[in-house]
């Protein structure tokens, strides 16, 4: 939730008028002479520490710290860490115990050995490891990281005396290091931001990372997340490799990127750095989140559709709103309340007459009954009042964040507030048991937590006034009316380099807490700021969990590198546009590069736009449909936009939603693949496809899954969608007898009438499928279908697919816990035989529920035949009176490329009982 202008706009109004800020960059291009390698030796664990002296001081920027320790290590065969600080002192690093990693070797370790020239260095330059090979330049010290397999150089830190940066610079609060870059390479990551060149990082595209509450509808600017990863994907004699690599710090950044080289410049912490080999999309993904925490499963309800605006007044709205949706067959199983259900829009409370706890209870109870779910908004600052519980609570806990020994003092939505201090372990417990206690008055399905950035209304130091009321009621709730003076006074608040925040160097205490503030042990706001979402998912997952032992969900607004592992994301406040609804694909297929898959944009925008609204909104529900996290969501100030305001927007609606919720058992079956492997559940065509260079930049379809492509319109009044083919057979999800074929990766003209969106299943895949419904829970109980897509008319081929299902009330999603079973599809044609089995794991979950195949697809066969067996579990079926066979041959929107139509045919197998749980097989000779 957010105040209807852009932020941007406001802000260099703001800093303009108070001169605070040169907006004009004049900073050096060279910056020293860098640094020399002393010494270096093996370390105890295996790995490399060295030590680094400073070749020529300056004071841009601040002194240089002199000594410097180096350490290296494969961690994995597929990991490398490289890991630079200084020698003489402790520096601050992401909190160890809140994104577990290695330690690297203490200080203590290295100091006097060095010092006494007890070091050598190691007279063969190269540190190789399975995947990768580490090797140094000594003077000036420079180090790069190789590729094994073919020797290509993956990142190279020298410079030259032509290169516009620098050697290695490591001052207190400027870190510069470089990198080489081949001009073909293809970047993606390096977030959050909205990026209107679509996926792929641009050169000389501003990349600043420092978490900020600015609108997703301000492009190339630092938003609400910090990711200071990338994947780089280079295409090498027509075969793809990719690898990452993550900067493991979590101050404010600019990375520079200018096609054939990147620069990091960064105001604090420490070079530490992963390098994960990949060498497919998919191996980097699975390296990454193997690293920083596997994504959070997801209970199954999450993958129904969801229902926000903020404005619900009370209860009755909401109670309309649910009818409305029955009453247009539009499917909806979440509904949710932005501030409104509070009262006094302070957290933990319900409003005594709008949301009175009496009436919600009753309400809760009776959609719960029916399977629906209710999540409700937490915003991070608690409103000063000392009639508040959860207020009194907190100071009695001392969990504030600190000013100079006292709680510091913001202004948000309650007006004046503090802010937990999340990485305090007394606050963890005192959220935990607010949540719980809230939980007693309201029993909520999930937690929303927004303005974690942090975001405050109010910039420095603040103090209540006297004699006048704050906010006094009227007017926008987001102008400051507390008493104010900025806080320039030491380096933490004004630091010697500027970062490009909000895209004008804004200081980096605007509108969020002063970065000289204290938290827990002394840590400074400064270092810690881009921490604060990622510290209060992991306390509201804790909080959540204790209470039921239930599965958490959590949408943060706020994440950094590991988030992903406790929560969902949304794409933060969009405007209802078509450039916005555009822009969000890219933005959604980037988080699952980051690792959370769980991720969405509002549905037909959070801003409102100029009408007419309603074709973007046909429009935006059919891309809307296939995100992993599917939410209509709406600012106060917007007309209504529920999916049935419009007669148009209900068909599309239903058409998409309805698609959803038939796949419903796949995208459950994705999310099992994200939590084992990191698999982002929605992903860009290169993920399955990676040797095909025309598909490094397309940001206008995706992938669900690795087979699965949506192709939909992003532009007003057209009717046709022009759509990248990869090679191969491609079947449409709505009609399976309608197929492309395709040689050559090939753009088609796809017909799409305003209702309609383009969706095609590619071939050697088996897709699982149900009949739908309008709430997930009768959704899941339907019989299944299984989809089988052979290559078109081929002799030979073969097709698979999984299914995953468990109780998704369980915190663990996993095999062996009695409430789960997992089951493997196969198919074959070979020899005018088609076989289709299946291998089950664990079969008591799905017996026990009862579920079933009623109908098995295949599509592609170039005959049918007779002959047909049944087995299940090894034992024939004799009896198949009650089958059906029904065919269709396939229909062809072009000619093939090679001027003829081979003849195919669907084949529908109805009258099924086959078990989930039980081993199956069918097979039958093929004719013409």
């Amino acid at each position: 939730m957010k105040f209807f202008f852009s932020s941007s706009v406001l802000l260099v109004f703001t800093i303009c008028i108070i001169g605070c800020v040169n907006l004009v960059y004049t900073a050096p291009t060279k910056i020293g002479n860098g640094y020399s390698l002393i010494a270096i030796e093996e370390s105890p664990d295996g790995g490399l520490i060295g030590y680094l002296k400073v070749k020529k001081k300056n004071n841009i920027y601040g002194p240089d710290i002199p000594n410097l320790q180096l350490y290296v290590k494969h961690e994995t065969d597929n990991r490398l860490r490289i890991h630079i600080t200084d020698a003489d002192k402790q520096r601050w690093e992401v909190p160890y115990n809140l994104l577990p990693r290695e330690s690297p070797p203490s200080l203590k370790q290295t100091i006097g050995k060095s010092r006494k020239g007890q070091f050598s260095l190691l007279s063969n330059q190269e540190y190789s490891g399975n995947e990768l090979m580490f090797s140094y330049t000594s003077d000036p010290f420079s180090f790069s990281v190789k590729r094994k397999s073919n020797g290509q150089t993956l990142f190279n830190s020298s410079s030259e005396d032509s290169d516009p940066y620098s050697n290695l610079v490591f001052k207190d609060q400027y870190l510069e290091i470089s990198t080489k870059l081949p001009k073909d390479a293809s970047l993606y990551g390096l977030g959050e931001n909205t990026q209107p060149h679509g996926i792929k990082i641009y050169p000389n595209d501003p990349y600043t990372l420092y978490t900020t509450d600015q609108s997703s509808i301000n492009l190339n600017m630092d938003l609400y997340g910090s990711h200071p990863m990338y994947m780089d994907l280079r295409n090498v004699n027509g075969e793809a490799y990719a690898h990452a690599v993550l900067l493991m710090n979590s101050n404010g950044m600019d990375v520079f990127y200018r096609g054939d080289s990147l620069t990091y410049k960064v105001i604090g912490g420490v070079l530490d750095f992963y390098f994960f080999s990949g060498p497919t999309p998919l191996a980097v993904v699975d390296q990454y989140t193997q690293f920083i925490g596997r994504p959070a499963p997801m209970p199954y309800w999450s993958f129904g559709f969801h229902q926000c605006r903020w404005g619900y007044h009370n209860l009755s709205v909401i109670e309309d709103v649910i009818a409305n949706y029955k009453k247009a067959k539009i499917p909806l199983d979440v509904i949710w309340n932005d501030d409104d259900h509070m009262d006094g829009k302070k957290d933990f409370t319900l409003h005594p007459v709008n949301y009175p706890g009496p009436k919600l209870r009753a309400f809760l109870e009776k959609i719960h009954a029916e399977g629906m779910h209710y999540i409700v908004i937490n915003d991070p600052g608690i409103g000063v009042n000392k009639s508040y519980g959860t207020y009194q609570r907190g100071l009695a806990n001392d969990v504030f964040i600190k000013y100079e020994g006292k709680p510091f003092l913001a202004q948000v939505w309650p007006g004046a507030v503090h802010f937990p201090d999340f990485l305090n372990p007394k606050t963890v417990e005192w959220w935990g048991d607010e949540i719980r206690r809230f939980h007693e008055l309201a029993p909520i399905d999930g937690l929303w937590i927004d303005m974690n950035e942090v975001s405050n209304f109010c910039n420095g130091l603040c103090t209540i006034p006297k004699g006048r009321i704050c906010p006094n009621g009227t007017g926008p709730g987001w102008i400051c009316c507390l008493d104010c003076k900025n806080v320039t006074k030491t380096k933490w608040d004004d630091p010697p380099y500027k970062i490009n925040a909000s895209g004008i160097q804004a200081p980096i205490g605007y509108k969020t807490i002063a970065t000289s503030a204290t938290h827990y042990n002394g840590v400074r706001e400064y270092d810690a700021h881009s921490l604060y979402g990622f510290s209060e998912t992991i306390a509201t997952h804790k909080g959540l969990q204790a209470i039921e032992g239930k599965r958490p969900f959590i949408l943060t607004r706020a994440t950094f590198v590991g988030s992903g592992h406790y929560a969902a994301h949304w794409t933060g406040d969009n405007k209802g546009t078509w450039e916005d609804l555009k822009y969000s694909i890219s933005t959604v297929l980037n988080f699952g590069i980051f690792g959370v898959p769980m991720v969405g944009s509002d549905i037909c925008g959070f801003y409102p736009a100029a009408p007419p609204l309603e074709e973007l909104c046909n429009r935006w529900i059919q891309v809307g449909a296939f995100y992993p996290f599917s939410r209509d969501h709406a600012n106060y100030y917007s007309p209504r936009q529920e999916l049935y305001q419009w007669k148009s927007v209900t068909k599309s609606s239903r058409n998409a939603l309805g698609m959803r919720y038939k796949l419903l058992p796949y995208l459950y079956t994705l999310n099992y693949e994200a939590h084992k492997t990191g698999a982002p559940i929605v992903r860009p065509l290169f993920f399955t496809f990676p040797n095909i260079p025309e598909l490094y930049e397309l940001s206008t379809q995706f992938l669900v899954g690795s087979n699965v492509m949506v192709s939909p319109v992003l532009e007003k009044a057209k009717t046709k969608v022009s759509a990248l083919f990869p090679p191969g057979t491609w079947y449409s999800l709505f009609d399976m007898t309608q197929v492309i074929v395709t040689k050559e990766p090939h753009y088609r003209s796809l017909d799409a009438p305003l209702h309609v969106v383009n969706v095609h299943l590619y071939q050697n895949t088996i897709l699982p499928m149900q009949r739908g419904g309008m709430l997930t829970k009768e959704a899941r109980m339907t019989p299944f279908t299984i989809v089988v897509a052979f290559p078109l008319g081929a002799s030979e081929g073969v097709a698979k697919g999984n299914l995953f299902l468990d109780d998704d009330e369980l915190p663990e999603m996993k095999l062996g816990n009695g409430k789960s079973t997992y089951m493997d599809f196969h198919a074959t044609t070979s020899n005018g035989t088609v076989k289709i089995w299946s291998e089950v794991q664990e079969s008591k979950y799905a017996l026990d529920k009862g579920w079933y195949i009623e109908k098995v697809t295949v599509l592609g066969l170039n005959g049918i035949g007779g002959a047909f067996d049944i087995l299940v579990d090894g034992s024939k079926v004799e009896d198949t009176s009650k089958l059906e066979f029904e065919t269709e041959e396939h229909k062809f929107i072009d000619k093939l490329e090679d001027g003829g139509h081979k003849k195919s045919m669907m084949l529908d197998i109805k009258g099924l009982e086959l078990p989930i749980g039980k081993n199956f097989a069918m097979s039958w000779k093929m004719g013409i």
